[in-house]
């Protein structure tokens, strides 16, 4: 999920112009139609800010190419922008467990996803997440097999999210959290910050807290789309 500026624009950068010219100059010229066409269908979405944003997702698909991923996990998957673009970057043998409880937006995207020849890497599983991941660990196989994970969910289960996906994701693995920023409250004076900004920016810094102490991964904080922490598996 990418939420707005003040001005309406995505992202954390200072001036709605500079944004743009990130978008114009480096982004959208390397981003392929059909992610493009998604993007425009989730325009006319009303919660149309819950898409990765493009920028966001360049890094992504920069980092799934880098550990040459192939087994990936997706938590959050709306109308499918950061799905197409894993199913788009993972090789013609790769798969994603993507777990969302709204199968309605993911069928918004999945006509694009279909032309897109990429439908048989997706395993969709409409579900709340924990219980999905929980039914995941019960077979030993799943753990430590999957090289990357993307989350843009429910913030107040971030925590809980980290610790299953550490016994999924392989050493080496990436797991990536969006909206790790929140629309920049998580530096603001409480008394600033919107009422319904509020408990989700509450979730949000213990969250930062918690993965700045972790030692099981090596972590960066990127302000692109509402901020994503990338963390490395060690």
């Amino acid at each position: 999920m990418a939420l707005s500026n003040s001005d309406g624009s995505k992202g954390l950068l200072q001036t709605r112009e500079l944004f743009e010219y990130v978008l114009e100059t480096s982004v959208y010229p390397r981003e392929p139609e059909l992610l493009k066409e998604i993007r425009i269908i989730t325009a006319n979405h009303p919660r149309s800010l819950m898409s990765t944003s493009p920028d966001a997702g360049q890094l992504i698909a920069l980092l799934q190419k880098l550990i040459n991923a192939k087994n990936t996990i997706e938590i959050g998957v709306f109308t499918g922008y950061s799905l197409l673009l894993t199913a788009l970057t993972i090789p013609q043998d790769g798969k994603i467990t993507a777990i969302d409880m709204n199968k309605d937006t993911y069928e918004m995207g999945l006509p694009v996803i279909k032309k897109a020849g990429v439908e048989h890497k997706i395993n969709f599983i409409q579900s709340q997440a924990l219980s999905a991941l929980d039914e995941l660990l019960k077979d030993d196989a799943n753990r430590g097999s999957f090289d990357f994970a993307f989350v843009d969910a429910d913030k107040v289960n971030y925590q809980k999210y980290h610790e299953r996906l550490l016994q999924l994701v392989k050493v080496g693995g990436i797991i990536v959290y969006d909206n790790t920023l929140w629309f920049g409250t998580v530096a603001m004076p409480e008394e600033f910050v919107k009422e319904e900004l509020k408990p989700t920016r509450f979730y949000s810094i213990e969250f930062n807290k918690f993965l700045a102490s972790d030692d099981r991964v090596q972590i960066s904080q990127v302000p692109l789309g509402d901020g994503i922490t990338i963390c490395w598996r060690l």
